[in-house]
């Protein structure tokens, strides 16, 4: 019986970052995209398919089931998922997996999605990639069909060197002094163009408020794994210390602070955490990580600051 894979942060992308063989993206000519080892993030090895666009499709496929070369990376397709097929027609290239795809957790799901998609959009005659599962249409765990992607369908934060710098003013909600209510705080925020925005949000709230009145959610030891936005949804793959720092805040104020902050985004409408890449168990005691949360603006109390 198909599975439907529960989705995450990084939360699966996401991805948080992509490189590309000490690279941010593969160089001119065709590229294998792989997962790291850590499975944070994707790397790339030039290689040029060869043959028709069908043949070079199917090298393609081959290559993302095979075990790399090079260290420090893993196959992208896990070796228990058949590729089943694929068609190609009017630019639009369809992969047939088995049901094994669901078996995957999101982060990984996400990571091999992204890494399929922009291996297989650079054939000429592929513009666009649908993914298939046992011959239906893939779909996220709300029942949503997973449409048509190309290489822009995926959030991507390309390293963490200085490029071009951006300004834009963030809407960020941490916790009143006593930790029971949500304050907003809007801040103008410096930052470089390879850093995504819903990346830039939780280095923000981890960073903490600006006003000293204010209590911060996350703790400033809180590592951000992965971040991805795929269809509107919010990917936030955080470790342990999310839910082990700041006791002293409210378990809905910790978490409405990450939800609502990265819903004042336009492309995000809902928001999913999880902690070291698991959906399991609870954000701490009440709230459960595999649920989808939309924003909430009910534990707003005091009075907005503005930086």
């Amino acid at each position: 019986m198909k599975r439907i894979f529960s989705v995450i942060l990084m939360s699966a992308l996401i991805i948080a970052s992509l490189s590309g063989c000490g690279t941010d993206e593969a160089q001119d000519g065709g590229a294998v995209y792989y997962l790291n080892t850590e499975m944070t993030q994707l790397v790339s090895v030039d290689y040029d398919a060869p043959g028709s666009s069908e043949e070079q499709i199917e090298e393609y496929l081959n290559m993302l089931q095979s075990v790399p070369e090079e260290a420090g990376m893993l196959q992208t397709i896990p070796d228990d998922v058949e590729v089943l097929g694929f068609s190609l027609m009017a630019y639009s290239l369809s992969v047939d997996f088995s049901e094994e795809y669901y078996d995957m957790t999101t982060t990984q799901e996400v990571l091999v999605r992204a890494a399929v998609v922009r291996t297989l959009v650079q054939v000429a005659e592929v513009s666009y990639v649908t993914f298939t599962v046992e011959g239906d249409t893939l779909v996220d765990a709300l029942g949503n069909t997973v449409g048509s992607m190309n290489a822009d369908s995926f959030v991507e934060n390309p390293g963490e060197q200085i490029n071009s710098s951006i300004e834009t003013e963030l809407t960020l909600y941490f916790a009143s002094a006593d930790g029971t209510s949500l304050v907003k705080e809007t801040r103008t925020v410096h930052y470089s163009s390879n850093i995504s925005l819903e990346k830039l949000v939780i280095e923000q709230l981890i960073e903490g408020p600006k006003d000293s009145s204010l209590r911060a959610t996350l703790s400033n030891e809180t590592k951000l794994i992965t971040i991805s936005d795929v269809d509107g949804i919010c990917y936030v793959n955080l470790d342990e210390t999310v839910s082990n720092a700041n006791q002293d805040v409210n378990e809905e104020i910790l978490l409405y602070s990450i939800v609502d902050s990265l819903t004042e985004l336009t492309s995000i409408d809902k928001v999913q955490i999880s902690i070291n890449g698991s959906t399991e168990g609870k954000l701490r005691y009440v709230y459960d990580l595999s649920t989808l949360y939309e924003a909430d603006y009910s534990y707003m109390y005091l009075e907005d600051t503005t930086e």
